[in-house]
């Protein structure tokens, strides 16, 4: 590719942005600052979902730059995921940290996971994408945005998650100081869960819907298809075992970050490894 696409330098200051609101999180939870006026006065966080807006401002102007230099949307290649996941998981998250003061000191953990799709996106070239004739179809909108906020929603329980685990050490103890007991972070973080199954739901319900008007069969246990359903079943499992059995915190933290495991390794994964119709190949 000759030259720099239109799209990188605002995807690369959207980048920054959040590399701006990740540093003022992990500055938050210092111990070393723990009596700065600023933080004292949580008026870090405001600085930090401040940041994350920019960035979430700046891949808006990204997206649209792509979208008119190549014709589509960011739907097909894995540039094209990656930077609009990064916007998505920004947004969703950003409206979270404002209406939930109970989760923002795990931002030090959901933040980092954006940055490595956001180190990630680097890596690759934004050439252009061939938009199949399949994905003219209006069910797509519904699948791909009922899709967004169902991984949101999990990055947000892996934050929360990861703050129940960590503060099994004396150091996530004192990073974590300032949110609620890990009874009260559990409950949430598995609310966050449930709302996640029904987003997950909604979502293969639209593939197949899509799938339908797209191909002519409902579900036909593809790869991403199988991938996604076993997703669907593990997030189940992990609800299944929360709400029947008395698990410990950090239990509960591992079984989030293992159905994000999951559902990572679906959308990120799966289909580049293995052509399917979600390639556009039928």
């Amino acid at each position: 590719m000759n030259g720099m696409a239109a799209e990188q330098p605002w995807l690369w200051a959207g980048l920054a942005a959040y590399l701006l609101a990740t540093l003022v999180a992990m500055w938050g939870v210092s111990p070393r600052s723990v009596n700065s006026p600023l933080v004292t006065s949580r008026g870090h966080e405001k600085l930090v979902l401040g940041f994350i807006l920019l960035g979430v401002v700046l891949l808006t102007v990204a997206i649209i730059a792509r979208w008119d230099r190549i014709g589509h949307g960011p739907w097909i290649s894995l540039f094209e995921l990656l930077m609009s996941q990064m916007w998505s998981l920004g947004l969703i998250f950003a409206f979270l940290y404002w209406r939930l003061p109970g989760l923002r000191p795990s931002a030090v953990i959901v933040l980092p996971v954006m940055w490595i799709l956001g180190s990630w996106v680097l890596t690759l070239e934004p050439d252009v994408s061939h938009f199949p004739a399949t994905y003219y179809n209006v069910w797509k909108w519904a699948h791909v945005g009922v899709g967004k906020v169902f991984l949101a929603l999990l990055l947000a329980g892996v934050g929360l998650g990861g703050v129940m685990i960590l503060r099994t050490t004396e150091r996530g103890r004192i990073w974590f100081r300032a949110m609620p007991v890990d009874a009260i972070i559990d409950k949430l973080a598995w609310r966050l869960m449930m709302l996640a199954l029904v987003f997950d739901s909604l979502m293969l319900i639209a593939g197949a819907v899509w799938a339908q008007d797209a191909w002519g069969r409902y579900w036909a246990w593809d790869s991403l298809e199988t991938s996604a359903f076993l997703t669907w079943i593990f997030l189940a499992i992990g609800l299944h075992v929360r709400l029947s059995y008395r698990i410990k915190p950090w239990v509960s933290g591992a079984i989030i970050i293992g159905v994000f495991i999951m559902a990572f390794s679906t959308y990120f994964g799966t289909p580049y490894l293995s052509p399917s119709a979600h390639k556009g190949v039928v």
